[in-house]
């Protein structure tokens, strides 16, 4: 079984700073699903506010693969029986889009509901789930170190979604990816592209990333140095970590994936440290409006 796993955003909204051809086509997602198939891929990431991924996934008929769905963001301040009875309605709606009768994960979409006066209510019903064999896993998708570490400190949760890529250490410097690792938590790591930026060559380096431009110098030069495209290297670096069961990639064609499939076959030199960097405003897509 591949450690990639399949991103499904591209599916159902046009997504990605590097995106040229938009949404995919569905008669592409079907290609994309028999290419992920005849290579051992056998996990899909979606959710329902990825546009109709869920829908369109369903039609494909994608029974043969586990799939990881999430929670929608919920808009009080307080976890009430109405945010739980909604989150019930929405895992049937899920499902049924999907044409499934269990799901691999559910995730909390949103970290910081879990912070939230209540939130003992949304775990206990995730539990519930996973008692009458509607999910196997339940789990979360986080932004930060610090929010993983309240909720692990809190919560027994059994899989959690998190941001990495070649760029950041973070996790790893902090302990915390070693942590959950050790107390058997599954880890799927998202954005190694880092939403496409990493991909794009030196000359279409977008002005507004200008602020880091001697360390996109060092990237491309390293990159030169050791005869490595930037596919090659950032596929290859999040599958080298051991406490990574799946890096989530998101594709627009069936060539992509080809290319990320072959990519991800090869060695990986060691990474100069000056290449490592904890600035948010980088890091994290969400801060990309301001810059």
């Amino acid at each position: 079984m591949s450690k990639i796993a399949l991103g499904t955003v591209q599916f159902g909204v046009d997504y990605g700073i590097n995106s040229i051809s938009g949404q995919v086509a569905s008669n592409e997602v079907v290609n994309i699903l028999n290419y992920a198939r005849s290579h051992k891929i056998g996990l899909l990431d979606t959710a329902p506010t990825y546009g109709n991924s869920e829908q369109i996934l369903g039609d494909a008929k994608v029974k043969d693969f586990k799939i990881v769905t999430k929670t929608r963001y919920f808009d009080q301040t307080i976890i009430t029986d109405k945010e739980i009875s909604l989150l019930t309605s929405d895992l049937n709606q899920s499902m049924q889009s999907l044409k499934q009768k269990s799901l691999y994960g559910l995730l909390v979409h949103n970290a910081d509901d879990l912070f939230k006066t209540g939130a003992d209510k949304i775990i206990n019903q995730l539990q519930a789930f996973k008692q009458q064999g509607l999910i196997s896993n339940i789990g979360v998708s986080i932004y930060t170190g610090d929010q993983l570490q309240k909720i692990i400190d809190r919560f027994d949760i059994d899989l959690v979604q998190l941001p990495f890529n070649i760029l950041d250490k973070r996790l790893i410097d902090s302990g915390v990816l070693y942590e959950i690792y050790n107390q058997g938590i599954e880890v799927h790591a998202r954005s190694v592209f880092l939403q496409g930026l990493l991909l794009m060559t030196e000359h279409s380096q977008l002005k507004q990333f200008n602020r880091w431009k001697s360390l996109w110098r060092l990237w491309h030069e390293w990159l030169g140095d050791n005869k490595l495209t930037a596919l090659e290297a950032t596929i290859r670096y999040a599958i080298s970590i051991p406490q990574i069961s799946k890096v989530l990639v998101g594709v627009d064609s069936k060539n992509q994936l080809r290319d990320i499939i072959q990519a991800a076959d090869g060695n990986l030199p060691a990474i100069p440290k000056e290449l490592f960097t904890d600035d948010t405003d980088l890091l994290n897509p969400s801060n990309w409006v301001n810059l």
